[in-house]
């Protein structure tokens, strides 16, 4: 199960569409959807998280908070729109383009990437790239 939550005046157009995307990720990386939350707030919530749970004092766009069971994905993905919106325009491209690669980094986090070195940073961003071809060619 895939819920969206928001703190915010904030709603993704045609959810259906991005729960199904999401589920063909998981599933493509040979893994299962259990339980997966995300929750659209502000900087203000998103660095509260960040301090209280991580105890780092930064800004971010994403927070993943993972509780998986064997091969069956669980996690709450926290994600501030407000740093997507900047990072959107950062890199000239829609806000919901950046949404998307947010989502979906925080999905790949969940299903083990990591991208703490320059390799695996580019291996997320090469997946990251693979599954918005995907939602954006539907």
């Amino acid at each position: 199960m895939i819920n969206f939550i928001t703190e915010e005046v904030f709603e993704i157009d045609k959810p259906g569409a991005y729960k199904r995307w999401i589920l063909e990720a998981i599933e493509n990386e040979s893994l299962e959807l259990g339980e997966l939350s995300f929750l659209f707030c502000d900087d203000v919530q998103l660095h509260k998280l960040n301090m209280e749970f991580l105890n780092h004092d930064t800004l971010t766009d994403i927070l993943t908070f993972e509780y998986n069971v064997g091969n069956k994905i669980h996690g709450d993905i926290c994600i501030s729109t407000e740093r997507v919106r900047e990072n959107a325009v950062h890199h000239n491209v829609s806000f919901f383009n950046e949404l998307a690669r947010v989502m979906i980094h925080g999905v790949l986090h969940l299903c083990g990437y990591k991208d703490v070195s320059q390799n695996e940073k580019t291996i997320m961003r090469k997946k990251e790239d693979f599954y918005l071809s995907k939602l954006f060619s539907e």
